[in-house]
């Protein structure tokens, strides 16, 4: 007899999962992009938003996960 894992911690690392792909994702592009010149340098706001976009998305993915 195996439980159900909780669904709180299900959606939870659901969520992490997405915004650290979508992040991972994210710094590969701007990575390349700085690799190949188009971008000479990227402020920290910059890196700042990114991340918190990657949280958004994974959080919305997250949401639209449980219905």
């Amino acid at each position: 007899m195996s439980q159900q894992p909780n669904q709180g911690v299900t959606v939870f690392l659901y969520i992490l999962g997405i915004s650290v792909g979508i992040a991972l994702l994210l710094a590969a592009v701007v990575l390349l992009l700085i690799g190949i010149g188009v971008i000479q340098q990227v402020p920290s706001a910059v890196i700042w938003a990114l991340g918190l976009f990657a949280v958004g998305i994974g959080i919305l993915v997250g949401i639209g996960m449980r219905r």
